[in-house]
């Protein structure tokens, strides 16, 4: 939810006035979607990259508000744990050159970032779950201050009624000792969701284009995820490849037990089928989704089309925020001009900045010739397979074999060497990458599945070693995050990052 709100105590009628406005700014949409023109550059891609921050001990670090000031830049915004902060990159086109300099980019944003960390005696990390967090942290003090934050905590759990409840049993890896371990513990705020640190790609593309790039990205998450996973450990459990995954859906869940029993939808969701337009999304968002934060403008959608202008559409933007879909309709205004985008929501954040550019090019790539393939990949997949790839690439990451079409059953890294990598360099060419771009980000996927070697395996590996020579779980924890801080601050694939001798 990335809109600012300035109530935090709403009415009866304040929900009912605020269904009316999505419902009208619905209907507003879909007359845009008819009769009005929206933006046709050439499709724009964007990076969201949620950061941590953590002290000498290497625990969190409660600065985020002071690095954030001390940085004293729009491209830095807070989050919701007050260890984290959150760096968006500005819009970017794909070809030539273009995210070459966009990894240049990105380095030297961070490396402003870690200055200013270090006046507060704090680094950045870049991970999908933070692993020296405990249950000390993860308390109401810890999350970031302001109104917004605070509403989302209040209505969440006035929704819920009860505390936040997470209960994740693990998968034991194939070959390391020990049996499945499992997590149980109850929280009375959202600050779990904090632990949760990702990275979001966007991309802007035409009306009438956008359910064929949702549908292939929904067919994409769980490929993504197993070459992707990085956030193996949760409060010192072993838990999944991408724990990040049940640990986002559980954190945000408004449902007791006997909703979930009834089968109301979750509000973190894969979704249910695949679309034929982008109201498809935004239909059931409405249909499916009570309000968490019914603030309600006073303008007309329709009056503001009949006065020639673009409506903001403000209800329907702040209650699809509340709805966080793995991959998320994103309707937005730009210079007087309106657009749609696909907002990815998939892959941790981390290793390090070239591993992140890697899988942005090759998500990019594939979902560009899956859009424009004669048959479409989603018309010989079930929408259930797709869900079942994600869940499965989400606990066992490379370990246990997806199903894809016209191959049957089939690892993640023989999929990606055998069919993807091709694929995905033969995408980007039509979207114009040079091809020393695409050389250089597509072959560190193929070398990380040449080698299998994830985050999450590299994780693994090094607290398995480190406790074979004696370390306990936590002491293997932080000597591990040592260790990967160095390696990913020097920008080196986590293909390549040693293991303690």
């Amino acid at each position: 939810m990335g809109q600012d709100v300035d109530r935090s105590r709403f009415s009866r009628r304040d929900s009912q006035r605020y269904r009316g406005k999505v419902h009208r700014c619905l209907d507003a949409l879909a007359a845009m979607l008819r009769e009005h023109p929206f933006a046709q550059d050439e499709p724009m891609t964007g990076i969201e990259l949620e950061l941590n921050l953590v002290g000498s001990q290497l625990d969190p670090a409660l600065s985020g508000a002071d690095v954030l000031a001390a940085i004293g830049s729009a491209g830095f915004q807070s989050e919701l744990g007050r260890w984290n902060i959150e760096l968006n990159l500005p819009p970017r086109l794909l070809p030539g050159d273009e995210w070459r300099h966009l990894e240049h980019q990105l380095l030297d944003e961070l490396a402003v970032a870690r200055d200013k960390a270090g006046d507060y005696t704090a680094q950045i990390v870049m991970i999908g779950i933070l692993p020296t967090l405990d249950r000390d942290h993860l308390v109401a003090s810890s999350i970031t201050e302001g109104d917004r934050y605070r509403v989302l905590n209040e209505q969440i759990l006035g929704v819920r009624g009860e505390p936040i409840r997470l209960d994740i049993t693990g998968a034991a890896p194939p070959g390391r000792p020990g049996p499945a371990e499992r997590l149980i513990a109850d929280f009375d705020s959202i600050i779990p969701e904090a632990a949760c640190t990702s990275m979001q790609l966007h991309l802007q593309v035409s009306p009438d284009t956008f359910a064929g790039y949702w549908n292939a990205a929904q067919c994409l998450a769980g490929v993504q995820l197993a070459v992707g996973a990085n956030s193996p450990y949760l409060l010192g459990a072993r838990l999944w490849a991408e724990t990040r995954i049940p640990l986002f859906e559980q954190a945000c869940d408004v449902r007791t037990p006997e909703l979930r029993n009834q089968g109301v939808r979750p509000r973190v969701w894969f979704g249910e089928r695949w679309i034929s337009s982008i109201l498809d999304l935004f239909a059931e968002n409405s249909r499916y989704f009570p309000s968490l934060v019914p603030v309600a403008q006073e303008t007309d959608p329709f009056a503001e089309l009949r006065a020639g202008r673009v409506p903001a559409l403000d209800e329907l933007r702040l209650h699809n925020g509340t709805i966080w879909r793995w991959n998320r309709p994103v309707y937005d205004v730009v210079d007087g001009a309106p657009h749609v985008r696909v907002e990815n929501r998939v892959l941790p954040a981390g290793p390090s900045p070239v591993d992140m550019v890697a899988n942005a090019l090759f998500f990019y790539g594939l979902l560009r010739v899956f859009v424009e393939t004669d048959r479409p990949l989603w018309s010989t997949m079930s929408f259930e397979a797709a869900e079942q790839n994600f869940i499965t690439a989400a606990r066992h990451g490379l370990d246990e074999p997806l199903y894809w079409p016209g191959t049957g059953w089939i690892h993640p890294d023989e999929l990606v060497l055998r069919k993807l990598l091709p694929l995905a360099h033969e995408g980007l060419a039509r979207w114009g990458v040079s091809t020393e771009v695409r050389d250089r980000y597509l072959s560190v996927i193929e070398r990380r599945c040449v080698l299998r070697r994830t985050g999450a395996v590299w994780q693994l590996d090094t607290v398995a070693a480190l406790q074979a020579r004696g370390a306990d779980r936590p002491t293997a924890l932080r000597g591990m995050l040592e260790r990967y801080i160095e390696a990913s601050t020097i920008n080196e694939p986590v293909h390549t990052w040693p293991l303690p001798a």
